[in-house]
C-alpha cells in the first residue's frame, strides 16, 4: 500500500516538474530574444529563482554563471541581485559558510547608503541565514533592520516577505501574539498587492502559529489555501512547506495515514528540489506516522535516512527532529533504554539554539517516561519538570489569550471590511436605481406619446390587415384543397403501381388453374368413354391424372390466395401499429411489384434486378405498410430513372446501356440499412438539396405530384431513422434508408 502511495506522489512530482519546465522554457525564449546584456542578465536572475524551486544545486551553478557574466560587464545591480539569490540557495542547502561569505562581500560591495533597498535585502538574507540555524534572536534583529528600511521607503513589494519571515522567529520563541501581528500585516499587504505568492508563503506560517495555539480548524484551512495558491503560481517550495506542516497537524490529531501521505509528498518534492532540511524533517514525520500504525521496520529505515539527511543539512531543528523521531519509534516498541540516547542527542542539539516551544516540551515528557520505565527516577523528574516549565510558560494565559484575541479581531476586521465594501456597493446600486427610475419615468412619458400616435396608426393598419387576412384565408383554403388533391393523387399513383404488380403476380397462378381445368375437362370426357367401353384400367389411369391435375389446381389456387392476402397486408391503410417485420422479405416483394407495375404500363421495358440481402438481419419493429410505401416509392423512381435513360439512349451511341436497379440490406452496429441504387441519369447538383421538399418533382407535368420522396422522408423520420442520397449527374443515384435496430 505504502509503495503505491509513494509511486503516486512521484508521478505528481514529475508533473509539477514538467509544469515548472514550461515556465523556464518561456524565460529561455525571452533570454534568447534579449537585445542587451543587462536585460539578458535580469532574465537569467529570474530563471535562477524558478530553477531553485526544482533543484537547489542547479540554481547555485546558474547563479555563479550569472555572477561571472554580470561582473565581466560591470553590471552592479545584476551582481547584487545574483548574490542575494545565491545566498538564499546556500541557506536552503545548509551551506551557511558560503552564505555568510557572500553576505560579507555584499557589505563592502553595496554602493548606496545603508538606508537603501539593497541593504534591506542584505539584512533580510542575514535574518534568514540565522533563522535557519535556529538563532532566532539574531534573526529577528536583522529582519527589524530590513523592515525599518522598507517601511521608510514604502517598499510594499518586499514588506510582506519581511513580516512573514520575522514572524517565524517570534513563532519559534513561542511569542505567538507577536508572530500573529506580523503575519496578519503580511497577509493584508499581500492581498492589497494581489501578490498570491506572498499570500501562499504567509498562510503556511500562519498555519504553524494556529497549530501551536491549538486552533486546528484555522491551521488546516490556512495550509490548504496555501497549497491551492502555490499550485496556481507554481511555487513548489511553498507547496512542500504546506505539505510537511499539514503532516505535523494530522500527527498531532493522531491521523496517522494522512500524516504519512502528506509527509511523503513533502519529502519527494524536497528531494527533487535538493532541500535537505525539509526532506529530513518530512521523512522523520513519515517515520513516526508509520510507527504508530505498527509498521516499525519501514519506520526505522525512514527515520535513519532522515537523520543522515538532517546532518547534511546542518539545520539544528531538523537534526533534533530526526533524533526525536527515532526515540519515539523505539519508545512505541517499549525499547526505553535504546530510545533514551536519541532523546538526549536531540536535546544536545536543541540547547544550541534559541528555539523554545510546545513541540520541544513534549519531547521532554517522552524522555521522562523512558527514564521512569528504566528506573532512573531522578532524571525522570528533572525531564518532567522541564516539560511542565515550558508548558506553563508557553501555555500561559496571556500568551494564548492574546494570540486568540488577535485572530478573532483580525477575522472581525476582515469581515467588517467586506461588509463595508458590500454596503458601499449597495449604496452605489441604490443611487443607480434612483437615476434609472428617473430616466425610466422620462422614457415612459416619451413612450406614452409615441404609443398614442402608434395607436392611431395601428387602427388604420388593422383595417388593412383584416382585408389582407381574409384574402390570405381564402388562399390558404384553396392551397389546402390543392394539397389534399395532390396527396390523394400520390396515393392513387402508389395504388396504381401496387395494382399492376398484384395483377401480374396473380396472373401466373390463374393461368395454371385455367389450363389444368381445361385439361381435366377433356380427361373426364376420355375417362367416361373408357368406362363405356369397359376399359376399367384405362379409366383408372385417367382418373389418376385428373387427381394430379386437381392437386396442381389446388396448389396454384392457394398460391394466388397467398399473393392476394400478402398484397392486401402491405397495401391496406396504416393504423400506426408497429410489427416485427422481415425487411428482406418486404424488399423482395416490393421489388417484384414495382417492376411488374412498370411492365404493365410499358410491355417493352426490361431491366436487370440485383439483390444482396444480409442473411444475418434480424426482424425489425416497424409499421410494414409505411416502410413498404417508402421502398416502393424508391424502387418506382429507380425504374423510372433507368427507363428514361434507356429511351433517351436508344437513338444515340449508348446502345449498350443495360438498365439496372439494385436493392440490398446491411446490418450495422445497432442499425439496419436499406440501399436502393440505379444506373440512371442521376440528379443534377443544383436540385439535389430540393428533392425531399414537398411538391418538388423532376417528372413532366401530370406524371408526378412531388410528394413521394417528401412523404417517404417523413415516414423514415417518424421511425427514428434517416434517409440519405448519393448521386452524380449521368452516373445514377443511391438512396439509403437507415433504421434503428
Amino acid at each position: 500500500m505504502k509503495r503505491y502511495v509513494i509511486l503516486a506522489l512521484m508521478l505528481c512530482s514529475v508533473l509539477l516538474t514538467l509544469a515548472q519546465s514550461k515556465k523556464i522554457d518561456s524565460i529561455n525564449i525571452l533570454i534568447n530574444k534579449a537585445t542587451s546584456d543587462t536585460a539578458r542578465i535580469n532574465l537569467m536572475v529570474k530563471k535562477s529563482t524558478y530553477v531553485r524551486n526544482q533543484n537547489i544545486d542547479s540554481s547555485i551553478a546558474l547563479a555563479k554563471k550569472i555572477l561571472s557574466e554580470a561582473h565581466r560587464i560591470g553590471y552592479y545591480k545584476g551582481e547584487v541581485n545574483t548574490r542575494n539569490n545565491l545566498i538564499t540557495s546556500y541557506c536552503f542547502k545548509g551551506d551557511f559558510k558560503s552564505a555568510e561569505e557572500n553576505l560579507k562581500f555584499l557589505e563592502t560591495f553595496i554602493k548606496p547608503s545603508k538606508d537603501s533597498a539593497d541593504y534591506a535585502d542584505m539584512y533580510g538574507n542575514y535574518g534568514m541565514m540565522y533563522g535557519m540555524q535556529s538563532k532566532y534572536d539574531t534573526s529577528i534583529q536583522f529582519y527589524e533592520k530590513s523592515i525599518g528600511i522598507n517601511e521608510r521607503h514604502n517598499n510594499n513589494t518586499a514588506l510582506p516577505g519581511n513580516y512573514s519571515n520575522i514572524a517565524i522567529g517570534f513563532q519559534q520563541l513561542s511569542n505567538f501574539p507577536q508572530a500573529l501581528i506580523y503575519q496578519q500585516k503580511s497577509l493584508k499587504l499581500a492581498e492589497e498587492n494581489k501578490n498570491e505568492s506572498s499570500q501562499a508563503t504567509t498562510l503556511v506560517n500562519m498555519g504553524i502559529t494556529y497549530t501551536q495555539i491549538r486552533d486546528s480548524a484555522r491551521a488546516e484551512q490556512a495550509y490548504k489555501k496555501s497549497i491551492l495558491l502555490a499550485k496556481k503560481n507554481e511555487l513548489i517550495n511553498v507547496e512542500l512547506y504546506s505539505y510537511t506542516n499539514l503532516s505535523s497537524l494530522y500527527i498531532k490529531q493522531s491521523k496517522w495515514k494522512a500524516g504519512y501521505e502528506y509527509a511523503m509528498k513533502a519529502a519527494l518534492l524536497a528531494e527533487k528540489m535538493g532541500d535537505l532540511g525539509i526532506q529530513a524533517s518530512s521523512l522523520s514525520k513519515a517515520a513516526v506516522s508509520l510507527a504508530n500504525t505498527g509498521e516499525f521496520f519501514t519506520a526505522i529505515n525512514l527515520a535513519q535516512k532522515g537523520i543522515l539527511i538532517a546532518d547534511s543539512s546542518k539545520q539544528p531543528l531538523n537534526i533534533y527532529q530526526g533524533f526525536v523521531s527515532m526515540g519515539n519509534i523505539l519508545k512505541l516498541q517499549k525499547k526505553y533504554t535504546e530510545a533514551i540516547p536519541f532523546y538526549e542527542k536531540a536535546f544536545t542539539v536543541l540547547n544550541k539554539t534559541d528555539a523554545y516551544g510546545i513541540e520541544y516540551s513534549q519531547s521532554y515528557k517522552e524522555l521522562s517516561e523512558c527514564y521512569e520505565e528504566t528506573g532512573n527516577f531522578n532524571k525522570a523528574l528533572a525531564a518532567y519538570k522541564k516539560y511542565a516549565s515550558i508548558e506553563d510558560s508557553v501555555r500561559s494565559k496571556d500568551n494564548i489569550q492574546k494570540a486568540t484575541e488577535l485572530t478573532m479581531n483580525y477575522d472581525f476586521e476582515k469581515k467588517q471590511a467586506i461588509a463595508g465594501a458590500v454596503q458601499a456597493r449597495v449604496n452605489a446600486e441604490s443611487r443607480l436605481r434612483q437615476l434609472l427610475l428617473l430616466g425610466g419615468l422620462l422614457l415612459a412619458l416619451i413612450v406614452a406619446i409615441a404609443g398614442w400616435r402608434a395607436f392611431r396608426n395601428k387602427q388604420k393598419a388593422n383595417r388593412i390587415l383584416e382585408i389582407q387576412k381574409a384574402e390570405i384565408q381564402n388562399t390558404m383554403t384553396q392551397l389546402k384543397k390543392t394539397q389534399s388533391q395532390l396527396i390523394q393523387s400520390e396515393k392513387m399513383a402508389s395504388l396504381g403501381e401496387l395494382t399492376a404488380g398484384i395483377a401480374h403476380e396473380i396472373q401466373n397462378p390463374l393461368n395454371f388453374v385455367n389450363n389444368f381445368s381445361e385439361i381435366n375437362k377433356e380427361m373426364i370426357d376420355e375417362m367416361q368413354n373408357e368406362l363405356k367401353a369397359g376399359n376399367t384400367e384405362g379409366a383408372i389411369a385417367i382418373s389418376n391424372d385428373v387427381r394430379d391435375n386437381e392437386e396442381k389446381i389446388n396448389h396454384h389456387g392457394k398460391r394466388a390466395d397467398a399473393i392476394v392476402k400478402g398484397m392486401l397486408q402491405h397495401s391496406r391503410s396504416s393504423v400506426g401499429v408497429k410489427e416485427t417485420t422481415d425487411i428482406n422479405a418486404l424488399c423482395e416483394e416490393y421489388l417484384r411489384l414495382s417492376y411488374h407495375g412498370l411492365r404493365a404500363k410499358d410491355k417493352s421495358f426490361n431491366a436487370t434486378m440485383k439483390t444482396d440481402f444480409d442473411a444475418s438481419l434480424e426482424k425489425v419493429n416497424v409499421i410494414p405498410q409505411d416502410i413498404g410505401r417508402v421502398i416502393l416509392n424508391l424502387l418506382t423512381n429507380a425504374f423510372y430513372a433507368v427507363a428514361e435513360k434507356k429511351n433517351t439512349s436508344a437513338s444515340s451511341m449508348e446502345h449498350r446501356y443495360e438498365p439496372t436497379v439494385s436493392i440490398s440490406t446491411k446490418k450495422l452496429n445497432d442499425e439496419i440499412e436499406i440501399i436502393v441504387s440505379d444506373n440512371g441519369k442521376g440528379i443534377p447538383k443544383n436540385i439535389v438539396d430540393k428533392i425531399f421538399q414537398p411538391f418538388f418533382t423532376t417528372k413532366p407535368t401530370g406524371q408526378g405530384t412531388g410528394l413521394g420522396l417528401s412523404l417517404s422522408y417523413d415516414i423514415v423520420k417518424a421511425h427514428g431513422g434517416e434517409m440519405k442520397v448519393e448521386t452524380g449527374e449521368g452516373e445514377g443515384s443511391t438512396f439509403k434508408i437507415i433504421l434503428p435496430q
